[in-house]
């Protein structure tokens, strides 16, 4: 059962001359597309938009580039094109008072700080290029004991592929022009905010903020400074990173592209990041969900920096100008939106992933079916590489319509199992867990959320929660809000509707379910760094 609630709008807001009060642009530039969206302030809404998408270049199996150009190019355009839709409606760009920039997390570009010109593609995310290089690396972990979480309690990570330093490190040992860059003292590394920052900017800016910088390996998430321990332990000079920076302050103007010249950078954050604050979740305790192809889950643990034992990631959620910084714990579902692509395109057994809710609702319940779907192992909490998918408690009278269901369900099962493991590092039991991603449009999805978790689900109906939280930090640096006044404008609420004996015997067969699913490949090997 889910009902819409209409909660008070953003109070005090100062005026200005155009209809829709003060704006705040974003530049959300992401894995597979680049945007700017402008946002009226005051109405929470968004006035003008424009997208570009970006390509993905894959020079080996496992490889995963972009063109730094590229993604520059595009964003200049989505700033050019959504100027043009403000001016058709009459809008003036001089209602425009700040930009924020929220982006692709880990995402590692190194250019030239003489020319600008980028010494090699941006190495994206999730590439795993870097296996090698992270053998090497653990060759230096003291006593040979190639502890992958021995500089977690520095810098809050696993020494892991996803992370910046050790793309960095590949660049310089793999590209001769990075390494010459590095030798001379020309290399600027930055993510893909830094690059952005640094070209919105023309040079006069290299910095970064906390929440992008966490995500390096090379942050102590104590001091949110460089640490000299992590940059040799990585053989990283900090003469190449970027200076780092709270995520909500007024860091300089735009200078090109000429459109909005004079505008002043006052937000930045990394896009998971960006979600937490856009979904309000200010407090300890607050945790979002975003479902998409995978699902990333954050956990706002206040000014407290937890240490998980649950194979979680503590990382920077923010830091509002000369405030405390914020903590989350972070853990993620590999397959989420996935299993539905699988079940439509592998097994035939839907047209289009639109059509998920429509055909679950033709059965009443799942069956009793119980569908894992560990295509490449289990992820957290689990770690088990060997684990494989598996649809248990198949009958003659399951039908598509009960693995469908049963699909959907697993995305909640993965979802409980994450928030269970952050119950339980934080000490802290979680009453609502607030959503965004494509996925939540699914009603159906939501409510087993609910249901199989025993928390209200809360979905905004401003769906652009990302590009939001950018807009408000840029907005409370200029004074355009006051934190205290930041709250929901209309959400859609989807309360648990079975009883407490019911959910648990669900999970306790989940349980069931997930151990049949393990042990299965003897050929693999443990997942890199338990992320």
């Amino acid at each position: 059962m889910h009902k819409s609630v209409k909660t008070h709008s953003l109070q005090n807001m100062p005026e200005s001359a155009g209809r829709f009060g003060p704006l705040v642009g974003a530049i959300d530039e992401g894995t597979s597309s680049a945007r700017f969206l402008v946002f009226s302030v005051r109405r929470r809404e968004v006035v003008a938009s424009h997208q570009i998408e970006i390509k993905n270049i894959y020079p080996q199996e496992g490889w995963v580039e972009q063109d730094p150009k590229e993604i520059l190019k595009a964003v200049h355009q989505c700033i050019t094109k959504t100027i043009e839709k403000l001016e058709a409606i009459d809008i003036d760009k001089s209602d425009i008072k700040a930009i924020g920039i929220t982006n692709q997390r880990e995402t590692t570009l190194l250019w030239d700080k003489e020319t600008g010109e980028p010494l090699h593609n941006a190495i994206v995310w999730l590439d795993m290029r870097t296996t090698t290089t992270i053998e090497n690396i653990l060759d230096n972990v003291p006593n040979n004991t190639r502890n992958k979480n021995y500089l977690k309690p520095i810098c809050g990570l696993p020494i892991s592929p996803y992370f910046s330093a050790l793309k960095i490190r590949w660049l310089i040992d793999n590209v001769p022009k990075v390494k010459q860059a590095v030798q001379t003292g020309r290399c600027a590394f930055g993510t893909v905010d830094t690059w952005l920052i640094w070209n919105l900017t023309q040079g006069k800016l290299h910095i970064t903020d906390v929440s992008n910088a966490s995500r390096t390996m090379l942050m102590n998430i104590e001091t949110l400074k460089w640490d000299p321990l992590l940059c040799r332990f990585f053989g990283i000079p900090s003469d190449m990173l970027p200076e780092i920076r709270s995520s909500s302050e007024v860091y300089g103007n735009v200078t090109y592209p000429e459109v909005l010249n004079g505008i002043p950078i006052s937000g930045c954050i990394g896009d998971q990041q960006g979600a937490l604050v856009g979904q309000l979740c200010l407090r300890p305790g607050q945790a979002k969900a975003t479902y998409g192809t995978g699902c990333f889950l954050l956990y706002n643990t206040g000014s407290m920096k937890v240490d998980s034992s649950q194979g979680l990631i503590t990382t920077v959620a923010y830091k509002l100008g000369r405030s405390s910084v914020v903590y989350a714990l972070e853990g993620s579902v590999a397959v989420a939106g996935a299993a539905l692509s699988w079940l439509r395109d592998n097994m035939q057994l839907m047209g289009n992933v639109t059509e998920s809710q429509d055909l679950a609702e033709r059965v009443r319940c799942s069956g009793d079916v119980y569908f894992v779907p560990a295509f490449s192992g289990l992820y957290a909490p689990y770690w088990q590489q060997d684990a494989r998918g598996v649809i248990c408690g198949i009958t003659e009278d399951t039908q598509q319509y009960h693995i469908i269901r049963a699909a959907l369900e697993a995305v909640c099962f993965q979802t409980r199992d994450i928030l269970e493991a952050m119950v339980k590092d934080s000490g802290t039991n979680l009453t609502e867990l607030q959503v965004d991603g494509g996925m939540t449009a699914n009603n159906l999805l939501m409510q087993l959320q609910a249901d199989l978790t025993g928390v209200t689900v809360v979905r905004p109906n401003m769906v652009e929660t990302t590009a939001l939280g950018a807009a408000i930090l840029a907005s409370l640096a200029i004074g355009l809000l006051d934190i205290n006044d930041v709250t929901a404008d209309e959400i859609t609420k989807f309360s648990p509707q079975i009883g407490e004996d019911e959910r648990d015997l669900r999970y306790s067969k989940w349980k069931m379910a997930i151990e049949r699913s393990m042990k299965w490949d003897s050929s693999s090997a443990p997942i890199d760094g338990r992320y």
